[in-house]
């Protein structure tokens, strides 16, 4: 759900996923015609044959990759492997199949229909199906970068009043006719474009830096009070943006001299900010873009946004990525530490989102979830990463 692309959370293209049953049935009839060609009984008397080499199989066909360079390595390499839970990645990965890339289909039928177990069964059944890539830069860097993002919960208004006085917008009808649209300062200053958002408002929050993180995060959940004075959870969804250029608020802040550009987290972010109320209104224009929202209905809590690849995220379980680096829908081993520690962070992840800011090879976006952390988490978290990519191998040939 990082903003900035067109992602249905920026997260993204925000459409339901839809299992195709077709894809399954067919990829089960070929795991099913494969087990009945072995099960045919041998002729009474067989003629004497030569012992046949065991059946090899073919290099897996990988995706192209503009980003990066994937080479291949032994389970061996994968530093932790043997530790991470893998059994809780089974129910984001099932997840992940409703979108699944074709290289993943008979991968993705099996797992329906035989879900290993403990961790130590789970990564036995990845490893008999998957081959690992270290993916490195193409002149061989194999050490990149990992963030953080999370989804925040947000004190808003139905209608201003009060402190609630910072308007979050639909998209107005004349976005598809204007590219690029509107700047930030732009939305907030002219006659012309403050009327094209008028009437355009889901609702108001406090803090112009609140509405500012869910625009860079691309989604959140707003906490409502209805006119029954009842509090309602909804959640905001990426629905498109100025196509104006990002640029980071914090980057702002060095070139200001106002930060040192080992100390431009989050926290720090915000207590400039509170320090130099007369100064957020520029540093908030020298960003131009903005996001725009929809309202969804919050069902169910427990479920994550929409990625880009159009499928809930997972807590401590899904990333952002540069789609030509790494594809939406790869199995992930990510190398890095938590953030203000020496904790490891070694565990397998889906690629599920992307964003504007997430571009190169070994460069990866770690999504925090939305429980209470999150946010310091994510909002630090600026750490060295090696990663390598899961890809299914291609079955040997029935004999």
């Amino acid at each position: 759900m990082k903003t900035s692309s067109p992602r249905a959370s920026s997260a993204s293209n925000n459409n339901n996923p839809i299992g195709n049953p077709r894809r399954l049935c067919s990829a089960v009839a070929v795991i099913l015609g494969v087990l009945a060609g072995c099960s045919t009984a041998p002729p009474p008397t067989p003629a004497p044959q030569p012992t046949p080499a065991p059946p090899r199989a073919e290099a897996p066909a990988l995706p192209p990759t503009s980003a990066s360079r994937w080479v291949a390595v032994g389970f061996d390499e994968l530093p932790g492997w043997q530790a991470d839970r893998s059994a809780e990645l089974w129910p984001a990965l099932l997840k992940n199949c409703d979108r699944a890339p074709p290289a993943w289909l008979t991968l993705c039928a099996e797992a329906r229909l035989t879900p290993p177990g403990d961790d130590a069964a789970t990564r036995q059944w990845l490893m008999q199906r998957l081959q690992p890539y270290r993916v490195e830069a193409s002149d061989g860097t194999a050490v990149g970068l990992l963030t953080g993002y999370y989804e925040p919960l947000i004190e808003a208004s139905r209608t201003r009043r009060g402190i609630y006085q910072v308007p979050l917008h639909a998209p107005p009808a004349d976005l598809g006719t204007r590219k690029p649209y509107w700047t930030r300062q732009q939305l907030d200053t002219l006659p012309a474009a403050q009327a094209a958002l008028r009437g355009r408002e889901i609702a108001y929050v406090a803090d112009p830096l609140d509405a500012l993180v869910l625009q860079i995060q691309g989604s959140g959940r707003l906490r409502l009070q209805g006119s029954d004075g009842r509090m309602q959870t909804v959640r905001l969804a990426y629905a498109g943006h100025n196509d104006q250029p990002y640029a980071s608020v914090g980057r702002w802040l060095i070139n200001q001299g106002e930060l040192k550009a080992d100390g431009a987290s989050w926290p720090a972010i915000k207590d400039w900010a509170r320090r130099n109320p007369k100064r957020v209104q520029q540093m908030l224009w020298a960003n131009p873009r903005v996001v725009f929202f929809r309202e969804e209905p919050l069902p169910d809590p427990s479920v994550g946004p929409r990625g880009a690849m159009g499928v809930p995220l997972t807590p401590g379980r899904s990333i952002a990525v540069d789609p030509r680096s790494v594809p939406y829908g790869s199995l992930v081993w990510l190398d890095s530490t938590e953030p203000l520690s020496s904790t490891a962070l070694q565990r397998l992840v889906l690629a599920q989102d992307t964003g504007s800011a997430i571009t190169g090879a070994v460069r990866a976006d770690y999504f925090w979830g939305w429980a209470e952390g999150a946010e310091a988490q994510a909002g630090r978290m600026k750490q060295p990463l090696r990663l390598w990519v899961l890809w299914p191998k291609v079955p040997a040939p029935a004999r």
